[in-house]
């Protein structure tokens, strides 16, 4: 029997009674155009080499990254932020600001091999400096006006990038990199600002793909991972400065941090699934503790439900293959 008086006034159970109507009040949901896959390039290589503490990742040969921009392309990946492992080391990552050097060379073949592709590269030092800090380092501290990132984000804009990732947490760099592009005339190149870069453990499986040789920690530029108000002063200030995007990294254990600056900003917001959120899921799923798949497609909504618009996620890929085996 019914005791009329526990009736519920209101059962929101109706709103998920199936799956049509699942669908219908779903609130948010994800889609192949909202994914950045990064890749990792290596110079010299003559062979994909396995990131052991990434299993399906790979740092790919520079000499095959046209043909795997153009497999992603075929899967409907639009958008693509190129790491390079460089073997051009020196003390204030040169490389990157020469015009035949790595960064340079992997946004032209990229764009070569696919013009319609996004090119987003990583701006930055540490892959290409041999004290593997993400800016000019000097009696153990890192020079902030002097790590700017702005003839890197010229050259990368004069090989062809669509949009610059600076990453490095220097106070101003947003700032000078916008006046360094228009002043050489790349106005249109957008910047996707690391406005809050945590000083995470999460990146371990990260150093070793691009074989980052650090000496010492990043914790003083990069933010404490127990401030959330420093957080949205750092992301303020890369809007005042220019930023056209705003990224938290890394994208789980921040998840308050995001929906916080959600209501402080109407620039668009990405989060950053780092290296260690990968592993955590892949290593689970490879010893059959969950469902890869879906906890995959659960955490990507999650991020937008938090209020990020676009994820930059090392499962783009595999998530591009699922959806097209889902529409087979």
């Amino acid at each position: 029997m019914t005791n009329s008086t526990s009736t519920p006034l209101k059962r929101i159970r109706r709103m998920r009674r199936s799956a049509n109507m699942r669908d219908l009040v779903r609130e948010n949901e994800f889609k192949l155009a909202d994914l950045i896959h990064p890749i990792f390039i290596e110079e010299t290589l003559t062979e994909e080499v396995p990131i052991s503490t990434m299993p399906g990742i790979s740092r790919i040969p520079e000499t095959m990254l046209a043909d795997e921009v153009k497999a992603l392309y075929k899967l409907g990946v639009r958008y693509v932020m190129p790491f390079g492992i460089s073997h051009t080391k020196d003390e204030i990552g040169s490389d990157t600001w020469n015009d035949d050097g790595l960064l340079a060379r992997m946004v032209k073949t990229i764009k070569a091999a696919c013009p319609d592709m996004m090119v987003i590269p990583d701006i930055c030092f540490c892959e290409y400096d041999s004290h593997g800090h993400c800016g000019v380092y000097h009696d153990e501290h890192v020079l902030n006006d002097e790590t700017l990132l702005v003839k890197q984000s010229v050259t990368a804009a004069r090989a062809g990038a669509d949009m610059l990732a600076p990453s490095a947490m220097m106070d101003g760099q947003v700032k000078a990199i916008r006046e360094g592009l228009d002043a050489a005339g790349f106005e249109h190149v957008a910047i996707l600002a690391h406005a809050v870069k945590f000083a995470s453990s999460f990146y371990g499986p990260f150093r070793t793909a691009v074989d980052c040789e650090l000496t010492g920690d990043r914790k003083e530029y990069q933010m404490d991972c127990a401030n959330g108000r420093q957080a949205l002063q750092e992301a303020l200030l890369d809007e005042e400065e220019g930023a056209d995007i705003l990224m938290v990294k890394p994208g789980t254990p921040y998840l308050d941090v995001v929906a916080n600056l959600r209501r402080e900003t109407h620039l668009p917001l990405a989060i950053y699934q780092v290296g260690g959120e990968y592993a955590g899921i892949k290593f689970a799923a490879l010893a059959g503790a969950l469902d890869e798949k879906r906890v995959v497609y659960e955490t990507l909504t999650g991020f937008k439900r938090a209020g990020a618009d676009l994820i930059v996620s090392y499962y783009t890929k595999q998530v591009a293959q699922w959806m097209a085996e889902d529409k087979a």
